[in-house]
């Protein structure tokens, strides 16, 4: 497992702010590079950490265990 401490920051970003663009624009990065962040992550711990639609971003129960609430 190879996570990184730009995963993570990317992750705890999307969950506080509730979106990839939201979170993108906080740490200025493009809205690509934070999915590809989390992808990243998600690949790392073999774990689903978003439900994703078109509208919406909602962590999954292993992410609030990841967040730690």
């Amino acid at each position: 497992m190879n996570v990184t401490l730009r995963q993570l920051r990317v992750f705890q970003a999307v969950i506080e702010l509730g979106g990839f663009s939201r979170a993108g624009d906080a740490l200025g990065l493009t809205q690509p590079a934070v999915s590809r962040a989390v992808r990243e992550l998600e690949q790392a711990l073999g774990l689903r950490l978003f439900d994703r639609t078109t509208r919406e971003v909602e962590p999954t129960a292993a992410a609030r265990r990841l967040q730690g609430s």
